[in-house]
């Protein structure tokens, strides 16, 4: 069955990733696909990227193709912004993707189903595909949250009309008492907002997360995980290294979804879902022997 929700694919220099999620895309049949890619940042580049955008000539479905590409490098901050902000003046609600989000199947249903419900429900602003710890034994599909993962999400117009790329509400916002809703994890999502706040980070997803939390938004999360990152590598903007949030298996979620009775955020899953996030990676193995063997001949 063919998916009647918008899909926004954004990708930039990576073929070979982007390929892999466009065939995801490619088995959901989406009837509308706008794709945003960002122009190469040095001569070098310029192939890369031409063999990335040539990915999307494979659509072979029933699907209007939009396309926003851009000749010059804007960098991840304004890219993506700039082309959500072109996403929404052609559509009113979109599933979004980057190029290292591979979704399970059912991301895709579970997406359309909830965008419909709810359409008009101005406080749930942003639905996520990623849970990194999930809930299996939950007795519904997802739950609610003031977190705002990006890793394959979907929202809606009337969602992105409060996006800020400069958080002017920010100076008032930090005076008041409401960042320690996150509890343990409240100066850790005080230094991510001020960092984008002092532009020290080339980053859009900052700021959205910021208004998301600024205007009291609400997060739909999936109980189980339906994205796996596979963008962890050298060539990743700002995912080079390895892991353990990059980890988590996925599942399909079963349908029909069952939701919940009250749209109240789950305190303690946010502050575990940061605390999981913000945990060091454990060392690994060829790290962990190289200091060993450096030890070793420090004390012999």
């Amino acid at each position: 069955m063919a998916l009647l929700t918008p899909v926004a694919f954004f990708i930039f220099n990576r073929p070979d990733l982007t390929a892999q999620v466009f065939e995801a895309i490619r088995q959901a049949k989406p009837h509308k696909l706008l794709v945003v890619a960002d122009g190469a940042r040095f001569p070098e580049e310029e192939e890369k990227c031409l063999k990335t955008r040539q990915v999307i000539k494979n659509v072979d479905w029933d699907c209007e193709v939009l396309t926003n590409f851009s000749d010059t490098n804007l960098g991840c901050k304004y890219r993506v912004s700039s082309g959500l902000d072109w996403v929404f003046s052609q559509v009113e609600k979109a599933i979004i993707l980057e190029d290292d989000c591979l979704p399970e199947p059912s991301f895709f249903a579970f997406c359309e189903e909830l965008l419909e419900y709810y359409y008009n429900h101005e406080q749930i602003m942003h639905l996520a595909g990623t849970n990194l710890i999930p809930q299996p034994h939950l007795n519904t599909s997802f739950l609610f949250s003031r977190l705002v993962p990006i890793w394959g999400w979907a929202t809606w117009r009337r969602a992105w009309n409060h996006y800020d790329i400069e958080m002017k509400l920010w100076n008032k916002y930090k005076t008041e008492n409401d960042i320690y809703y996150f509890g343990k994890q409240a100066n850790n999502v005080y230094n991510v907002f001020e960092s984008n706040y002092l532009n020290q980070i080339d980053s859009w997803d900052g700021q959205w997360a910021f208004n998301c939390v600024a205007n009291q938004g609400l997060t739909i999360i999936p109980k189980i995980n339906l994205i796996k990152n596979i963008g962890f590598r050298e060539d990743g903007t700002h995912t080079k290294a390895a892991s353990h949030i990059c980890s988590i298996p996925v599942q399909s979620i079963d349908l029909p979804l069952i939701k919940p009775l009250e749209t109240i955020p789950n305190k303690e899953f946010d502050e575990k879902f940061l605390e999981f996030s913000n945990r060091p990676n454990p060392p690994s193995l060829t790290k962990s022997l190289k200091n060993l063997v450096k030890n070793w001949i420090k004390k012999y």
